[in-house]
Parts: structure tokens; C-alpha cells; sequence
């Protein structure tokens, strides 16, 4: 510490060390409320509210496809809509692949800015001297320490931020990732604070506190390094255990520095909050597997089925647990010793099938008893999973798919949300390859909620871009089966683009998505297994009402146009798929499709649902 360094200037740099980590807690709490509040009324009245419908709204009505009459009492929800397209549909575009809205690159600016107020104000000493090193340089460390609960919290599975704000936890994963790196460089600027600031540093390097910090950091260092997305999409298990070994090592070595400075008291709530989740997690893991815990008689009950639909996709087929229950879009978390290089290794997939008896009828269970590739009766029963298949555990997986064996499988879900739909009036599914697995079920969800009564919509649209006619076979009978229990009252559009040349399917097409969505892997296209012509797939789905199917790639600003300007009320748009589908989607409802223009003259109040997953 400076000689120039008075008892004056060290009580206000405890003080300040004190109080700024908690004002920065405060403004984050206020922050986090905020957002529940919203979310969670949103949620309410989507819930609860009670639509006054007529059949005839004199404030959208359309003629030829436009709607007429300009009314001020929408403004409202033109605002809402305003707000929706600018936070959520405008984005910045890194590269190819990823995408970050501009409600996430304000909460990132905002975050970033926060941290660097509190670490540079008030830090003139008491002799005058301006932005005096001895009062940032440790200030910021303690700050950067102060965000560990929270940055811990983010990347667990049960947290209580997702409580609080109504948020899935995979959405927050980028902002766990995002103040993880802000702490990460505030970490850095303090250790170079301190290396200045401290004259006799060499000296203390045999210090056990120093040693500590400079480990946490070398760890720390490590972690960001394979966290960074090329690293992570391209050897994901390298990150896993790297990513679970460099935390330990960081937050232990993290606290034993601290204690010192009397800053670990925000070093041990994230073992607790870690702890605590990994508890959750492993009473969920033992509920849900009790089989195989001796719980319940019988053994077996968790081997899943393997089918290589396709050179680059396996399906993955398990009986559905009496005690197992999910909602559409919900994802599960899968555990394979035999597959996996550590036997407690989890990967998450979206459950593709559908957790209901609307479709499960003699004729379905007869129609699943023959072997055929693709079948898709066991949609509704058993537990249906689709697995891309890139490399380390999921080429090893594709290995056992390719003898058709089978494999032990342990669950850990359900989790993250599913899409409340029932107050929309039309609601439209896009989907790119196996995206469907997210697509389909809720499709089915709507048309059984509308048969119970349970949902207002009148108009679904089914949209699905594939690379060869033989994908359809994955969920033919679905599609089938649940076009044909379609209420009158609603309206059933199923629109199938095939990419590659009608005649026969390429044998190692290039793929269409790259990215991976939050709970299954999402490609835009998987080689054709068996080639298949568009004129072999069954009568009975070719002359379903409302099908159509053509080879082309889909124009989604024009379709989704299209569907806009056929709707008044309120309309969701649900997509799942890579980064390039979801872009093009966010691109067709920006403004004017969805601006306060179009609502003001009757148009829709448009939601977007975007289940698109990538690493930063």
C-alpha cells in the first residue's frame, strides 16, 4: 500500500469495500423484480383472463385479406407490440450462427456499465489524488467476487432466479455465460491493480492467500478458454469436465484468497447453491429411475430402444414410466454409463412425444407392432427422443443404434417451460429438421385443447422444412391421426418443404441448421438413411385435408405474412431450429408485418416463441 495512504483514505476504502457490492446487489434484486413482475402477470393473465370474443370484431374486421378500420384504443397493445419487435426481433448477428437480441445486448451493456460505476467512483483520496489505483483495484476484485452467488445460480438447473422471474433456466444461460466474463475481466483488471500497486509483489508470492488467487485465476482462465463457443460446440465433453473440475478449483481457491480480506462470505454461498441443486437433482434423478434403485419390482423399465433413421440422426425410444409426466416442449436430461466416457454425465433432448391418450387407440397400438423404419405411433407411447448425432457421445451412441441395441438410460427432467397457447386465436409451428420434436408436440397439444374446450384457437399452421421425403415417416401417423381428431372449429394447415431433388435423396446432403437448441441438437438436414420417393409415402397423409407438401425451401416472410394478414385477434409464432430458421422468422414479424401501423388498423398482436439454442 502507497506511503501516501492516510487512516482517513483506509477507512473510506473499507467502507466503500462494504457498501458498493451491496447497492450492486440491490440494483440487480429491483431489476430481477421488475421482470417477474411482468413475467408473472403476463403469465396470470394469459392464465386466467377471461377474452370477450364476438363473431363479428367490428375493430378487425378484414376485408381481401386487409384489415380495415383505425382504431386509438389499441394503442395499448400497439406499444406491446413495439416493444416486442424492437427487445426481441431486432438483433445482432455474429457470424453465421449466432444471434443476440437487443433486450439481451442492453441487459449486457447495462450489466457491464453497472459494475464499472461502482468500481471507478469516489475514488479520489483524501489528498486529492484522482482515481487512486489503492481504491479500485481492490474495490473491483470485491465486486467481481460479490457476483459469484448469482453467476453460480445461473447455471444450475433449479434456481431461483427462473423463480423469481418466470424465465427457463436455459434462457438465462446466456447470462450466466455473460456475467461470468464480465467477472472474469474485472478479475483481471484487479490482479494487474494489485501487481502495481504492491511494491514488495514478488516477495509476497509465497504468501498461501497469493498462491490461492493466482490458482482460482489460472483455473478461471481455463474455463473461459473452452467455454467460448467453437470450443464448446466442437468438444463439448472436453468443456463438461473441464468446466466442472475449473469451478471447484476456482471457487475454492477464490475463498481462501478472500478470507483474508474478510470478502469469503460471497465465496460459500455458491458450494450451498451448487449443493443444493445437485441435491434437488439427485432426489428428481432417484424418483424418476426408482427401478433400478430397488424402489419398485421389476428391472428394465429404463432401456431405451436405438434406431438409425439416417446417417446423422437416431432415435431414441424408451417406455414411458406411469409416474413420468410432462408437458409439450419440455425437455429431459439423459444419462447413458454404458455410452457416455463418465457415467454421470447428462445431455439434454426435447421430449418429441406427447404426453396424453388423444391419439392412443386400438388401431395406433396395432399400426406400432410392425417394424418399420421411422414409425412414428410411439409419439404418444413412450418417451420419444431425437439425437443428432456429431461426435464423442453421440457418435458412440449412433455405433449401438446401428445393431439397433439397446441401452440403459436414466431421466433427470422434466424441465424448462411449455408454451401456454390457448388464448391465441391462430398459432403457427415452424420447425427445421428434428426441430420437430419441439413443433409436434405442442401441435398435438393444441388439438387436444381444443377439443376439451380448452383453448379459443381456430387456425394451426404446421410448418416443417426436411431434406428428404423420408423424414415424414418419423411422424406420419402423428400428423395423421391428429389431423383426423381435429375439431371442425379449427383449422389444420400442414405445410411440408422438401429441400433436396424429388426424385431420390442425396446420400451426404449438406446440412441445413448447425446450431443446438437448448435441449436436443437441431440440424438442418440429415442424410436420407433409405431413399425414398415423394410418391411412397402413404395415401392416407397425401389426401389429408389441409396438407401440403412441395419441393422447395420455405419463404417464411412470405408465409408468415400471408398468415398475418388472414388473422386478427392474437396470434403466436412457436420456432425451433437453427439460428438461420430463427432469423428468418425474427426478419418476417419485424416491423411493418408486426408494428404499431398493422395493429392500429386491426391487425394481430403477434408473439414470438424462439426455441433456437447457441453458445456465446
Amino acid at each position: 500500500m502507497a506511503d501516501d495512504f492516510s487512516d482517513a483514505d483506509l477507512t473510506l476504502l473499507i467502507n466503500q469495500n462494504s457498501e458498493y457490492p451491496d447497492q450492486v446487489w440491490y440494483t440487480i434484486a429491483a431489476f430481477l423484480s421488475v421482470v417477474g413482475f411482468f413475467q408473472w402477470g403476463l403469465f396470470l393473465h394469459s392464465k386466467f383472463a377471461r377474452r370477450e370474443r364476438h363473431e363479428f370484431d367490428e375493430e378487425t374486421a378484414i376485408t381481401n385479406g386487409v384489415h380495415q378500420k383505425f382504431s386509438l384504443r389499441r394503442i395499448p397493445l400497439a406499444i406491446i407490440n413495439f416493444y416486442r419487435v424492437v427487445a426481441f426481433r431486432w438483433t445482432l448477428e455474429i457470424g453465421q450462427s449466432y444471434t443476440l437480441n437487443m433486450a439481451e445486448v442492453c441487459v449486457t451493456m447495462a450489466y457491464i456499465a453497472l459494475l464499472l460505476i461502482y468500481a471507478f467512483i469516489n475514488t479520489t483520496s483524501i489528498e486529492g489524488q484522482k482515481l487512486d489505483i489503492i481504491f479500485w483495484c481492490n474495490r473491483i476484485g470485491i465486486l467481481a467476487s460479490s457476483q459469484f452467488p448469482i453467476v453460480t445460480a445461473l447455471g444450475t438447473k433449479n434456481n431461483i432466479v427462473s423463480l423469481i422471474t418466470g424465465i427457463s433456466y436455459d434462457r438465462l444461460n446466456y447470462i450466466h455465460r455473460m456475467m461470468a466474463r464480465t467477472c472474469f475481466m474485472l478479475l483481471w483488471v484487479h490482479a494487474a491493480g494489485e501487481i502495481v500497486s504492491t511494491p514488495d509483489f514478488q516477495d509476497s508470492l509465497s504468501e498461501a492467500w497469493l498462491r490461492a488467487g493466482i490458482t482460482a485465476m489460472v483455473a478461471f482462465s481455463i474455463l473461459i478458454i473452452v467455454s467460448l463457443r467453437p470450443v464448446r460446440t466442437q468438444a463439448y465433453e472436453l468443456f463438461f469436465y473441464i468446466h466442472f473440475l475449473g469451478v471447484g478449483i476456482f471457487l475454492v481457491g477464490g475463498y481462501f484468497h478472500t478470507s483474508g480480506a474478510h470478502g469469503s462470505y460471497w465465496i460459500w454461498p455458491s458450494f450451498v447453491i451448487w449443493a443444493s441443486d445437485r441435491f434437488i437433482r439427485m432426489v428428481r434423478f432417484v424418483v424418476f429411475n426408482h427401478s433400478y434403485f430397488g424402489f419398485k419390482s421389476g428391472t428394465g423399465t429404463m432401456d431405451a430402444a436405438t434406431e438409425l433413421l439416417s446417417e446423422d440422426l437416431i432415435r431414441l425410444r424408451l417406455r414411458r414410466p406411469s409416474h413420468f409426466h410432462w408437458s409439450p416442449g419440455q425437455s429431459a436430461y439423459l444419462t447413458m454409463p454404458s455410452v457416455s466416457t463418465l457415467p454421470f454425465e447428462a445431455h439434454p433432448f426435447t421430449i418429441a412425444s406427447f404426453d396424453s391418450s388423444l391419439l392412443s387407440t386400438a388401431s395406433a397400438e396395432d399400426q406400432s407392432s410392425g417394424e418399420v423404419l421411422g414409425s412414428s405411433a410411439p409419439f404418444w407411447k413412450e418417451l420419444v427422443f431425437f439425437v443428432n448425432v456429431q461426435g464423442g457421445f453421440t457418435k458412440k451412441l449412433k455405433e449401438v443404434a446401428a445393431k439397433k441395441g439397446t441401452v440403459k438410460v436414466f431421466v433427470d427432467g422434466p424441465y424448462g417451460p411449455s408454451p401456454d397457447l390457448g388464448s391465441y386465436d391462430t398459432s403457427v409451428l415452424v420447425a427445421g429438421g428434428s426441430g420437430v420434436s419441439y413443433t409436434l408436440p405442442v401441435f398435438l397439444n393444441i388439438i387436444e385443447r381444443v377439443r376439451k374446450g380448452k383453448s379459443s384457437c381456430t387456425r394451426v399452421v404446421f410448418i416443417w422444412s426436411i431434406r428428404g421425403a423420408d423424414y415424414i415417416q418419423w411422424i406420419e401417423e402423428a400428423l395423421i391421426k391428429a389431423v383426423q381428431l381435429a375439431p371442425p372449429s379449427l383449422t389444420v394447415s400442414i405445410r411440408i418443404f422438401i429441400t433436396a431433388p424429388s426424385s431420390t435423396m442425396q446420400p451426404n446432403p449438406s446440412r441445413e441448421d448447425d446450431s443446438s437448441i437448448s435441449s436436443s441438437t437441431e440440424k438442418k438436414g440429415s442424410p436420407g438413411h433409405t431413399i425414398i420417393r415423394k410418391d411412397s409415402l402413404s395415401l392416407s397423409f397425401m389426401s389429408l385435408r389441409g396438407v401440403k407438401m412441395e419441393n422447395r425451401r420455405p419463404n417464411l416472410d412470405a408465409l408468415l405474412r400471408e398468415e398475418v394478414d388472414a388473422t386478427s385477434g392474437r396470434m403466436s409464432v412457436s420456432v425451433c431450429g437453427s439460428q438461420g430458421i430463427a432469423r428468418s422468422v425474427r426478419h418476417a414479424l419485424r416491423f411493418p408485418v408486426s408494428g404499431p401501423s398493422s395493429i392500429l388498423s386491426g391487425g394481430p398482436s403477434v408473439t414470438l416463441h424462439v426455441e433456437s439454442f447457441g453458445y456465446a
